[in-house]
Parts: structure tokens; sequence; C-alpha cells
């Protein structure tokens, strides 16, 4: 094999995914905190993730708990169209055990390999196959251990934990119809994987009842293979119909009581939790999403109670984590309140403006545990900080130390603390106990050949969080150089982060000879509920917003404005797209990733949320997008070259939105490159493609601002 020495940067990025290859993740404790579960590759290249096992002993000691290459005996993985589509949903493209579900006790762990179910003894350190009706999707113990529920062809089926018994709870009743699964909006947009849930005693389940024939089916083809049928998918674009999802108890036995709410006003199901601090709590959102109910649900009769009421004239924003019943019975929730995101517990809110909650990680006994970002009341700017702090009636206390990206996995007394910093690659993971350090997970990611030349600050009148990286050998004097903006630049997404490891492509595409700035503007998370809505109805703002980063930055950096070039991949590349056709005076060439160029093309729940009901303001729609059916919109000179790249296989943002903005720069007579991948989604893992995609956008912009 060729040695990392030998390798390209864009060869080792693709290589190591990244460079999440080889570190850990996926971090479980056990509630007496004496072991701690967790996925880890064998090494920054090996795809194939293992179930590790670090005990907390006398002498803390990992150990592998299951190994893929052993339990399939070598061969290689395959995996099934509705596996392919969850890994999609979830940006995941390693391979081998992505993820795992365990018991109560964290004794019994369940994992899919090759559309086989296998289970873990997380004590004993043994792993087997239990006989199973394939393809298995989401395979979860009960709290007990006694039984494992899973999903095959949208058939909701348990089994014992010894492979015992296995049969069918739930049947589809049409052919649309699926139980156990988490639909696409859902799984896309509200970052709800799920579709089942056990009861804390172990007898019963919540299941999601998804029936989709309302929805539109649009067909994926491969040109490069005409011989193969198209794939069908069920898409629901904005304004268009979404899947009917219905939530029933189905126990053990048999027995099925419908859990019932007021559907048609609140037909998104965004979250689900049960405990045994209360009833099973479900968190509904109207279809605006301006409102949502928190529902408490009699298992007896199925009926619902409301327990809280939220409302907001802009958006509502789902939270990780949240709602949950504290141990007393308290409502934890989330809210926008008083400027703030605020974690509120029963009646009592318990944080304000200093701190922007980002999400729930724990709710203990006698305190909550939450991961949040400093707004815009703080002290002093944390640009890009992450840091995770324990909540109560006495206080916010931060755990986190150091300018950094922390997240934080506990229980019982021990906590997983992982941090990701900008002065060194990779995440450190730490297992606290009481606070105290008691061993570190050790990572075997690779690490790059060079580090960002980094430096994080604001600019402009609205402060905008900016991240600005020169060439490594640059020195004061040697004159201004090309910019590059490399944002995402949209809603939900934040590229300004603290830490080492995402700014390496931007480090690379710096060393090609480019000035490189990534800006979080308006619409970005973190700063406050305001900043991040301000985008309503105006997702242009957020073009706005990288001009004025980029003209603020100009006095301090050595920017040459007289060529500047922007590239972006979804949001991102939207962004891009309409840089350089609504601002050419600004931006003079673009790399346009995967971009939303018509947004009625996009889906419900995300396009909705920002631009509201196309059939009611079709205004605001081609206002916010790049082509209408009568090309490009507002079509502005001069014509700047752009290289838009897209993915043939792309179930999110589908190919047609290339089509549509091709078609309308071929009408209108400006340059433009198509760079169709076949094979390819909305992710590159393929390591040849993401390798060559880097190096051909560094050829197209330095040949389109005029670079030797």
């Amino acid at each position: 094999m060729t040695s990392r020495q030998q390798l390209s940067f864009p060869r080792q990025y693709a290589r190591t995914q990244r460079f999440s290859l080889g570190a850990p993740r996926a971090f479980t404790v056990s509630p007496d905190g004496s072991r701690v579960v967790f996925l880890r590759s064998p090494s920054g290249t090996e795809r194939s993730h293992q179930l590790w096992v670090l005990d907390l002993g006398d002498e803390a000691r990992e150990r592998v708990a299951a190994d893929p290459g052993a339990l399939l005996g070598g061969a290689r993985e395959e995996l099934s169209p509705e596996e392919r589509a969850r890994r999609e949903r979830s940006r995941e493209g390693a391979g081998g055990i992505v993820g795992y579900a365990v018991d109560a006790a964290v004794e019994l762990a369940a994992f899919t390999l090759s559309g086989r179910l296998f289970t873990a003894e997380l004590r004993a350190g043994t792993a087997r196959e239990l006989p199973a009706r394939g393809p298995v999707i989401d395979p979860r113990p009960s709290p007990d251990g006694c039984h494992i529920a899973y999903v095959s062809h949208g058939v909701l089926r348990v089994t014992g934990a010894e492979g015992d018994g296995d049969r069918a709870l739930a049947e589809p009743d049409g052919e649309h119809v699926t139980y156990g699964l988490a639909e696409f909006v859902a799984a896309e947009e509200m970052a709800r994987s799920r579709g089942f849930w056990w009861s804390p005693e172990s007898d019963r389940l919540l299941v999601a009842r998804v029936d989709d024939s309302a929805v539109q089916r649009w067909w994926i083809s491969d040109p490069a293979h005409p011989d193969r049928e198209p794939a069908r998918v069920a898409y629901p674009a904005a304004g268009t119909a979404n899947a009917d999802v219905r939530l029933c108890l189905i126990g053990l036995d048999g027995t099925r009581t419908e859990v019932t709410w007021d559907r048609t006003r609140f037909p998104y199901l965004a979250r689900v939790h049960w405990s045994s601090a209360g009833a099973p709590l479900l968190l509904v959102q109207a279809r605006d999403q301006r409102t949502q109910r928190y529902l408490a649900v009699d298992t007896g009769s199925g009926a619902t109670r409301t327990v809280h009421v939220d409302e907001d004239p802009d958006w509502l924003e789902l939270i990780a984590g949240a709602p949950a019943w504290a141990p007393d019975g308290r409502l934890v929730r989330v809210a926008d309140e008083g400027g703030a995101r605020v974690l509120a517990v029963g009646d009592r809110t318990l944080t304000g403006a200093p701190t922007q909650l980002r999400a729930v990680l724990d709710v203990g006994d006698n305190d909550v545990l939450v991961s949040a970002s400093a707004g815009e009341e703080a002290a002093a700017p944390e640009i890009g900080e992450i840091h995770v702090y324990r909540v109560n009636e006495l206080g916010v206390e931060r755990l986190s130390e150091g300018p950094g990206v922390h997240s934080a996995v506990r229980g019982g007394p021990v906590t997983v603390l992982a941090s990701a910093r900008p002065d060194r690659p990779g995440t450190r993971v730490r297992v606290l106990r009481d606070g105290e350090p008691v061993a570190e997970i050790a990572s075997y990611a690779e690490e790059p050949a060079f580090s960002p030349r980094l430096e994080l600050t604001e600019s402009g009148p609205h402060r905008i969080p900016c991240a600005v990286l020169l060439p490594r050998g640059h020195r004061e004097g040697d004159g201004p150089l090309p910019v590059l903006l490399d944002p995402y630049g949209g809603p939900h997404g934040q590229r300004v982060v603290a830490a080492h490891n995402p700014y390496l492509t931007s480090q690379w595409f710096a060393d090609q000879g480019f000035a490189v700035v990534v800006a979080d503007g308006r619409g970005a998370p973190g700063r406050s509920p305001a900043w991040e809505k301000a985008v309503k109805h105006r997702l242009t703002l957020t073009l706005d917003d990288q001009v004025e980063a980029l003209h603020g930055l100009a006095d301090r950096y050595p920017l040459d404005l007289g060529r500047v070039a922007v590239r972006g991949w979804s949001y991102g590349g939207y962004l891009a797209a309409m840089a350089v056709l609504r601002r050419p005076d600004v931006f003079h060439a673009a790399v346009v990733g995967a971009p939303v160029t018509d947004q009625r093309l996009y889906d419900t729940h995300y396009t909705e949320r920002y631009l509201g009901d196309p059939a009611e303001v079709p205004e605001v729609y081609t206002a916010n997008s790049l082509v209408t059916d009568d090309g490009l919109v507002p079509p502005e000179e001069p014509a700047r070259p752009m290289m838009i790249i897209h993915g043939l296989a792309d179930d999110n943002v589908v190919m047609a939105h290339t089509l549509r903005l091709s078609s309308a720069l071929l009408a209108a007579g400006r340059p433009h490159e198509v760079l169709p991948l076949s094979g390819v989604t909305h992710m590159t893992p393929q390591e040849q493609v993401a390798e060559n995609l880097l190096l051909l956008q560094v050829d197209f912009l330095k040949r389109s601002l005029g670079l030797a």
C-alpha cells in the first residue's frame, strides 16, 4: 500500500473519510458506571467499525466486543436498499457496525451486519448471530434484555434474546405502509431516525405506522446504466402531501391500542420519549412549525393530554434530547424566551441569554447536562465554541475547558467528554468519574500532514463569525491573495467551529494560493433565536452576509477583491450559485455542488419552515430560487463562470436542480460546466471521486480567475 507520506492530501482525506476512521464514537455509559461502550474502526484507513467496551475497574481496559470481520467470516458486507437509505439520511459513510442499541443495564447490544441480526453480551465479551427475518433494520433490545424488536420489509418483529420465538407484531395493511420506521422528513430533517420505542417495563412498544401512499413518486435513474430500472422514491416536495404518521401501542401479547391526537392540525411526530419517570411523551408540530404540543399518552386508552404548548411567529426549533421527563416527573424542555434559547424544567427557566442551548445531553436526579454556545450577551466572544454545562436550580456550571467543540455522554457517576480543539488534530475523549479523569479512549485516526493556519474572528456590522486561512508559506508583505469563500452558510449548518479538522480542506485550498474565508451568517445556529430566524422568507440574506463578511475582512487581511471565488455543497452550492448570479460585481467564479436551485423541489419540513407554503406565497419561492419555469431569477450581467457538480443518485437534492439550472444558463448564454457523478448520492464517500473532485475544483478556480 502507498505510505501516508506518499499520498496527496486529497487522497489521504478521502481514504481516511475526513480523518474520521479510527476515531471512537457513539458512546454509551452503563448506569453503574462500570462500562463505556463505543464504536471504532481498527485503523485510520479501515472502514469497518468494531464494537468496543472500556471496562472501568481498578485499571481501565479496552476490549473488542464484536468484530464484523469475524462475525461475517471475512465476507464482504452487503446492504439492503432500506439500510442504504437509512445511512444516506444519517450521512453515514463507514461500514461494519455503524450503530447499535442496548438494554437498560447496558449488558446486551444489538446490531446488524449485511442485514442480519447480531447481539453482543457486553460483560462476557461474546457476540453471535440470531436467526431473524432479513433484511434486519434497527434492532433494539427491550430494557430488561429479554427481547429484541426489529423491522424487516416494513414489518415490526420481535424475537427472544436467545433467538427464540421470532414473530411479527405489526404487519403492513397496505402497499405503502410500514411499521417501526421513520418517514423521509423525520429522518432527513427532524433528526428522528427511529420508528418504535420500548416501554420501561419491556411489555409493549410504541410503534409508528407510516403510510406514504399520498406522497408523490419521483424516479431517480442512472444514465450510466440504461439497463437498470430507475429507483422509485416517495419524495414530499414543498407544498405537496406528506406521509400519514400514526402511533399505536402494541403489547407483546398482540394487543393493540391506537394513540390519538389532532393529527390534522399536528401532523408531524417530531419526538417520542418513554421512561419510567412518566407516561409516554410526544412532541407534535403543526405543518407550519409555528405551534407544537407536548402530549402525555394514557397507555390504557391511547388518549393524549396536553402538557405544554409552544408558539412562535417564525418557527419552533427541534432540539436533540428534548423534551423529556425529569426523574421527579417535571417536564424538561428547551424554548426560545427572552431573546435566548433556554432550558426549562417544570415551571422554572434555568438558563438565560449568556448561553444558547444546543442539546440536552442527559437528565439526572439533581441536574441536567447540556451543550450550549455563548450567546450575543456573553461577556466575551467565544467564536465557534460549544461547551458542556451542568445545570440545576443552583446555577450553571461549565464542565468543559478551553476553546473547542465539546460534547458529552453520561451514565451514573461517569461522564465521557469528547473535545475537539483548534490547536490539535482529532478529538480527545476523556472518561471522568465524579468529575475526575479515570481513563482516556484512544483514537486510531491518522493525523494529517499539516495543521490549518487558522484565525477565528468577526466581521462587519453584524459581527459575522468568520474563519480566515492563508497559505502556510504566506508572509506579511507578500501582497494580496485571490479569495475563496468556502461556506455552508445556511440554516442548521455551522462551519465556523473552534476545532482543527473541519478546516483541513480549506487550508489545502489556501495552500494552492488563496486566502480562504469561511463565514456563518444569519440563519446559522448558536448565537440567538433572532439571528437564526432573520432568514424567514429571506434566504437571500445569507448571501448579503457573505458579502458583508468579505468586505469587513478586507481591511485586516491580504484579500484581492478583484479575484473572488466561492465554493459550496448542498445549501453552500445554492449560495455559491446565487453569489455569481446575483452579485457578479463581487464574485467572479463559483464551484456549485449539489445545489437547491428551485425551492419548490426540496422537501416539506425544511423548505416550508423558512419559506412557507408555496401555494400561499409563490412570490417568496420565486425570490429565493435560482430558477423558475421561465428561466433564471434574476438574470444579471456580467456572466461569471460556474462549475456545477451533482451526484446522479442523489435522492435528497435530486439531479433535476442542476439540470434546470444548466438549461436556464444555456438559454441565457451564460458560461458554465456540469460535472455529473455517476452512482454518487448527496455524499461523496468514494475515494477516487472525492480526491479528484478537489483537484478539478482547484483547476477550475485557477482557470476562471486567471491564475497560473
